[in-house]
């Protein structure tokens, strides 16, 4: 379940059995007044595990001038399950595809001159089989379904299995006739098929659907006779002459009772947040290296996939959309790095992240691995990681180095249980992360102000000048941040994945104005990385959503530590710029 769409374009549609008086609106009318682009927003808003798309092209073998005589008629019916489109005509051929137009021909005629265009779009949010199945569903002959609901019982669904695929099976059983030939003529009445509308009787369930059945050429939609699955419908007008099928409704299309559905403009933040998701959804889908997964290691807890893990803002947003894209059957480790204990403001953060990704996300399994170290028990470790931080040499690095070395070992300690307040009452065990996959924030802060220093930029200089300090942060990241942070990571045998540096999310930040990316003149926690909180928000995330920026070294407190192990005090190091100040190497 999650939600569904249609559209139907290029062909006149005959209403007159339902509407009085109905006149087609031309197809020199057509206005697109709503895009595809709009429902799927919509529709991933939703927060799916994966949305598909699918096209079926009716293609003509007669002249232009037959062409335009063609049609599609409405079927009137006793409720929602008998309601669909039929295609009179035998003079039309289909081919479906998943990725466009086709450039192949159809019985000696090229696709490239079809007449009308079905576009089926399904959202899954899976709940139901062992195995991930992405809508719109096809077969082999030439059916398409897109399924919102629950099947509860009328057709039997195994424990195993999935009830879109089930009634995908049982839809291509039916007879191809409506309700009221099955009845009176239909030659199959007597061998025991059903018809669409009468196997659609008998879900015990709410749903909401639309099918394609391909032999007989024919659409059919509907829901529940209850109404519980949202299925709304624009029909086809002098304003948009396509007829539009889907579970949501454009956040600024007109009321409906007027006629047309008008196309929305999307948010900054919506356009972040879409780029965001296909950027996560890139790097976490079960391709190839999931596929060595056998049914067992599925079952027994395995965890592809880790967020780097603070509680904050950037982490919160990753592990968020982490949720959305991955496989519902997997736990998600959330490592947590801190060199004081349970009093680190990162420790803290994380805690009270976990609680509100339970509520937004209640059946993912969620793991915070809470690696405890200190500073002083870790020389040979120390030694270790400033190799790897090469040619970096000032404190800085390493203390962010060691505490991204840590979380990417992932040693640690998890809850098991549950407790009133979510830990004190558990049984803490130790735990190691198998996860080969490390979620990583970097770049959120260089592209959306997120640094101290871009207020102060701003304060002191202008627009421009913040977009010159932030256009050499991307600049100069390679050489400050990633080749450090990668070498530090990988060493544990992880790969650092960076939704915010993929390249369409960074050309969707460009494309804004900076002053919606952040407002320098709200207090922090607010107006830096503004955009990026109201993504938070559109994901339901609030109380991370106005965290205040801190870096992993100063949230972990290992700089702290650092600044009393090499410099007796944090005073004492602030006066002398530890931040900055090269390690001391003696001669070997």
């Amino acid at each position: 379940m999650c939600g569904i769409a249609l559209i139907v374009s290029g062909i006149r549609i005959d209403l007159s059995s339902v509407v009085p008086d109905f006149t087609p609106p031309t197809p020199q009318s057509e206005q697109l007044l709503l895009c595809v682009d709009d429902i799927e927003a919509a529709l991933w808003r939703r927060g799916p595990d994966s949305l598909g798309r699918q096209k079926v092209f009716l293609c003509s073998k007669l002249s232009s001038s037959a062409l335009e005589r063609d049609i599609l008629c409405l079927i009137e019916g006793e409720g929602d399950t008998q309601r669909g489109l039929h295609h009179y005509t035998e003079t039309f051929d289909c081919i479906s595809s998943a990725n466009g137009v086709p450039s192949e021909i159809v019985n000696d005629y090229y696709i490239s001159k079809s007449v009308s265009e079905l576009h089926f779009i399904g959202a899954t949010l899976q709940l139901r089989g062992i195995s991930p199945i992405t809508q719109p569903l096809a077969d082999t002959h030439g059916n398409i379904l897109v399924y919102n609901g629950e099947i509860f019982g009328g057709i039997h669904v195994s424990s195993d299995s999935n009830d879109t695929e089930i009634l995908m099976q049982s839809l291509a059983q039916c007879c191809l006739c409506n309700s009221h030939q099955h009845t009176r003529t239909c030659k199959s009445s007597g061998k025991g098929q059903n018809s669409v509308p009468e196997l659609l009787s008998m879900i015990k369930g709410p749903w909401a659907l639309i099918y394609w059945q391909g032999s007989s050429r024919t659409v059919w939609f509907g829901r529940d006779a209850l109404g519980r699955r949202s299925l709304l419908v624009h029909w086809p007008t002098s304003e948009d002459s396509r007829l539009l099928l889907s579970s949501v409704s454009s956040p600024s299309s007109r009321d409906t009772s007027s006629g047309p559905m008008q196309g929305s403009i999307l948010l900054p933040s919506q356009r972040v947040l879409i780029a965001l998701r296909e950027s996560v959804i890139r790097r976490t889908t079960l391709n190839t290296i999931f596929e060595a997964v056998t049914s067992d290691n599925r079952q027994d807890g395995r965890v592809p996939v880790a967020v780097l893990f603070s509680g904050g803002l950037d982490s919160m947003i990753l592990a968020a959309l982490l949720n959305e894209c991955l496989d519902p059957i997997y736990e998600i480790d959330l490592l947590n790095v801190s060199f004081d204990g349970q009093s680190a403001p990162d420790r803290i953060s994380a805690r009270a992240g976990v609680k509100e990704l339970k509520r937004i996300a209640p059946l993912r399994r969620w793991k915070l691995v809470e690696i405890d170290a200190e500073l002083s028990k870790l020389p040979l470790e120390t030694k270790h990681v400033m190799s790897l931080i090469n040619p970096a040499k000032t404190y800085m690095d390493l203390n962010i180095g060691i505490a991204l070395w840590l979380a990417a070992g992932g040693d640690g300690w998890v809850y098991e249980g549950i407790g009133s307040d979510g830990y004190e009452e558990c049984q803490r065990v130790q735990y190691k992360s198998e996860s080969k996959i490390l979620l990583v924030g970097s770049g959120a802060d260089e592209q959306c102000a997120g640094y101290g220093r871009h207020k102060t930029k701003y304060r002191h200089g202008s627009w421009l000048v913040l977009h010159e300090e932030m256009k050499l942060d991307m600049q100069r990241i390679w050489k400050r941040n990633l080749g450090r942070d990668d070498r530090c990571i990988a060493d544990n045998g992880k790969e650092a994945r960076f939704p915010f540096l993929d390249e369409d999310v960074i050309r969707v930040l460009l494309d804004i104005p900076l002053w919606e990316i952040a407002d320098l003149d709200q207090p922090s926690g607010i107006g830096d990385k503004k955009i990026l909180r109201e993504v938070a928000k559109l994901l339901g995330i609030i109380e991370a959503a106005i965290l205040p920026k801190r870096a992993i070294q100063f949230g972990s407190r290992i700089a702290r530590e650092s600044n009393r192990k090499n410099f007796g005090s944090n005073r004492a190091a602030n006066q002398a710029s530890a931040g900055s100040a090269v390690i001391y190497r003696p001669p070997s």
